[in-house]
């Protein structure tokens, strides 16, 4: 699974590779680190059929009595095409989660922190999870008031040889093609489903680990990768 990412491209370099218009891209910075819960860009179809690049909050938010609801980020392949939680959205409300790269730990006390990008020209090529996103209704923190927030999360499978050697559970699944992009937005259940497989790991590489805080965001948070 996944709950460290980062994309540090900015607004314009995001809305050209998925061909959003300017007057359809909300403002956003770019972010080495971004944690559940946090705000960060997706891109959906709105209500009148174009592109929009649209800022939400990561997770989806599970109700839980006596405690705070909890931020659920990811959504497994072998669980949103029969989960209610997760079937819907997955049904009407697709989009695409741009990335530069993820971060998985490695042991405990204290756990490595690896980050996997691309293979490309650039440090950290753009890329997209395939995620899912739904207006959530209800309260944030225990007790709390109710709130309205738009929410995401994306979608992970089985992990490729590289990404087990780090976290042996899951990996997410990544869209680098624009006919890939294309499928997930608006192909049918069945062909977005077809998707949901594991990036060929010589594709990838790990650009970033160690076992401090500043691993956490990588070096891309001091070099601007």
């Amino acid at each position: 699974m996944c709950n460290l990412y980062s994309m540090t491209r900015s607004r314009d370099e995001v809305r050209n590779w998925f061909d959003v218009s300017d007057n359809r891209a909300e403002d956003f910075e770019p972010s080495a680190g971004i944690f559940p819960g946090y705000e960060a860009p997706i891109i959906r179809i709105a209500d009148d059929g174009e592109r929009e690049l649209s800022v939400l909050h990561w997770g989806f938010l599970l109700l839980q009595a006596g405690r705070a609801p909890r931020r659920v980020t990811n959504v497994r392949d072998d669980k949103i095409l029969q989960s209610p939680f997760w079937k819907g959205s997955f049904e009407e409300r697709r989009c695409l989660v741009p990335a530069s790269s993820y971060c998985e730990p490695k042991g405990e006390k204290p756990a490595v922190w690896h980050w996997f990008a691309l293979q490309g020209s650039e440090h950290r090529p753009l890329f997209a999870f395939p995620g899912i996103w739904r207006r959530y209704n209800g309260p944030i923190k225990k007790d709390g008031p109710d709130v309205t927030q738009d929410v995401y999360a994306f979608l992970t499978t089985e992990p490729n040889a590289l990404t087990a050697s780090i976290n042996h559970e899951r990996m997410p699944v990544l869209l680098s093609t624009d006919d890939a992009c294309e499928l997930w937005l608006y192909g049918t259940t069945s062909e977005a489903y077809a998707l949901a497989k594991s990036f060929p790991a010589d594709a990838m590489r790990i650009v970033q680990h160690g076992s401090e805080r500043r691993d956490l965001l990588g070096d891309h948070a001091h070099r601007g990768g």
